[in-house]
């Protein structure tokens, strides 16, 4: 808890691959993954799913307001989703939006910029409280104004949390604890 590890490399190296693995989209043919030493295949989906925050590239918002869209299945109270988008900087976005939390949002999101799709998915992920953040490639298509956003609520969230971030990007893991670079 309170390391990052940046994973590196060009594109099919397997950065992705081990996410996946990690949440267990796949599992593995030999050898295992480990969250606390314990074999994530011996952990129910939804006690891995509970403990990692995941935030990708190419992300998901529903149609619906912003609350729904934080909130999801009712695990994580209004409240708690609102002090999640407070965290990382989503609520002066969401404030600025007609209707506020009731907000609705166009499929996938699209009548939002990317960097508020962004932020927004940051607050979705945090809401639980994870104790692992995985990020994959998560600030790479927002622009530098965004980004430095992001980068200074990312410094804030990642405190205290065991942190997976996979970027092509130096500003994003200049301050990882290790880097592994994977040909």
């Amino acid at each position: 808890p309170g390391t990052t590890t940046a994973l590196v490399g060009h594109t099919g190296a397997g950065k992705t691959t081990i996410v996946a693995l990690l949440l267990r989209f796949h599992d593995p043919e030999r050898g295992r993954i480990t969250v606390d030493g314990v074999d994530v295949r011996e952990l129910s989906f939804g006690e891995l799913r509970t403990a990692i925050g995941y935030v990708q590239q190419d992300l998901f918002l529903f149609t619906g307001d912003i609350e729904r869209n934080l909130v999801l299945d009712g695990r994580v109270t209004p409240e708690r989703a609102r002090r999640a988008a407070a965290d990382v900087g989503a609520d002066v976005v969401i404030d600025r939006l007609p209707g506020g939390w009731q907000a609705r949002l166009a499929e996938r999101g699209r009548n939002l910029s990317t960097g508020e799709r962004q932020l927004l998915a940051f607050a979705r992920a945090m809401a639980r409280d994870p104790s692992i953040l995985v990020l994959d490639e998560a600030t790479s298509s927002v622009d530098a104004e965004s980004e430095a956003r992001i980068q200074a609520a990312l410094a804030r969230l990642m405190t205290g949390r065991t942190s997976l971030v996979i970027a092509h990007r130096l500003s994003t893991i200049v301050h990882a604890d290790q880097i592994l670079v994977l040909h």
